[in-house]
């Protein structure tokens, strides 16, 4: 099978990672895991995600209420960018995944650098320890110079923003052991707190520790 520009992922790796991201959301959301995202000379591991519902079922989701401007990309079809600002300063990517037509995407909450370190390191000089650079959403953007031209790439293919699977001493590519994948509640999420759909490594240093959402008391 021939191999993909710029990578060891074959052909029927990449057919296998598509009708992964097509399916139902939580498997996609831990097939996520061990997969490769190279971005403007940087590649990182993914360590830890979040999965996110459509319209109605998740209070948390940015699809909650519907198909807007800034959401639509979640709507399908899987496979593509969902790239969104936040809190005035940070840029966080999403996965979509699902059925064409019914929003849901899986957050990158955090990743190993593991290609471009030193590209990593200007991007973001004040951090001291490598596993800190990707160790969280937006720190994950910045580390890989993902920004608003990323929204709606497709992931699969050959553009600037590439999705691989699990690199593996011997073909083909396959998801991490099950055994490694932990799950728990999302991170500072306004609902749902105790949906268990964050899942990361065990034990990796990179993954980012774990914040319950408190609502601010207006005075």
């Amino acid at each position: 099978m021939a191999l993909s520009s710029g990578d060891r992922s074959t052909d029927a790796d990449l057919a296998a990672l598509a009708d992964l991201l097509a399916g139902p959301l939580l498997p996609a959301a831990r097939g996520l895991l061990g997969c490769r995202l190279h971005v403007g000379g940087v590649t990182a591991r993914i360590t830890e995600v979040e999965a996110y519902a459509g319209s109605g079922g998740d209070p948390a989701s940015h699809a909650h209420r519907g198909r807007t401007p800034r959401n639509a990309v979640m709507f399908g079809p899987a496979g593509y960018a969902y790239v969104y600002f936040t809190y005035g300063m940070h840029w966080c990517m999403n996965v979509v995944t699902g059925v064409e037509g019914q929003a849901s995407a899986v957050l990158l909450r955090a990743g190993e650098v593991v290609d471009g370190l030193a590209t990593a390191r200007e991007r973001r000089p004040a951090i001291r320890r490598d596993v800190d650079l990707a160790r969280g959403p937006a720190r994950l953007c910045s580390a890989l110079g993902i920004d608003r031209e990323a929204y709606g790439a497709y992931l699969l293919g050959d553009g600037p923003v590439r999705l691989r699977p699990p690199v593996r001493l011997r073909p083909p590519a396959r998801p991490v052991p099950p055994e490694t994948v932990v799950a728990g509640p999302r991170v500072g999420v306004t609902g749902a707190h105790d949906l268990p759909w964050r899942f990361w490594l065990d034990g990796d240093p990179t993954v980012s520790a774990y914040r319950r959402h408190v609502p601010r008391i207006r005075r």
